[in-house]
Formats: structure tokens, C-alpha cells, sequence
């Protein structure tokens, strides 16, 4: 299945949201930041990534049920979209 922006929705806007967390994790950590803070953080990122990608999993979904009632064959299948779920859990 082709990544566009359009496909995956919000997903992109949250791996911005995400990078830029990431960024703040290392800069915390680079400065010696508090411990807690700096894995509160990562925490938040870790979830924001592990969201992104159930969005983009979630948008492939519906953009191979609408390639079938379409008429049309889906890019991916049901078991291939299901392995990529699985390997975010």
C-alpha cells in the first residue's frame, strides 16, 4: 500500500508531535534533566508512535474495504494488514 498523506490522516501529524517529543527526551538527557520527568516523556512518545502506527494500520483497513466495495482489489490483504498490526503490539 502506497503511503500518501491523505490516506494515513492524523497519523503524520502525530509522529510531528512525537518526533518533537523525542527531541525534547534527548535534549533532557544531554542537560541532565530529572529522571522521572525525562521517562514521563518517553513514555508520551512511546504511546504517540504505537498510536500513529494503529492510525495508519486503521486507514489501511478502510482503504482496502473501499478498494472492494469499489470493485476493485485491494492493494494489501487482510492477513497482510493483520502481521503489520501485529508487529506493533
Amino acid at each position: 500500500m502506497e503511503m500518501k498523506p491523505e490516506l494515513v490522516g492524523d497519523a503524520l501529524t502525530r509522529l510531528r508531535r512525537a518526533q518533537g517529543q523525542l527531541s525534547g527526551v534527548i535534549e533532557s538527557i544531554e542537560e541532565g534533566g530529572d529522571c522521572a520527568q525525562t521517562l514521563t516523556q518517553l513514555a508520551a512518545v512511546s504511546r504517540a508512535l504505537d498510536r500513529a502506527g494503529f492510525k495508519i494500520v486503521a486507514s489501511g483497513l478502510r482503504h482496502c474495504q473501499q478498494s472492494r466495495d469499489d470493485g476493485d482489489e485491494p492493494e494489501m490483504t487482510e492477513q497482510e494488514l493483520e502481521r503489520l498490526f501485529l508487529s506493533l503490539a
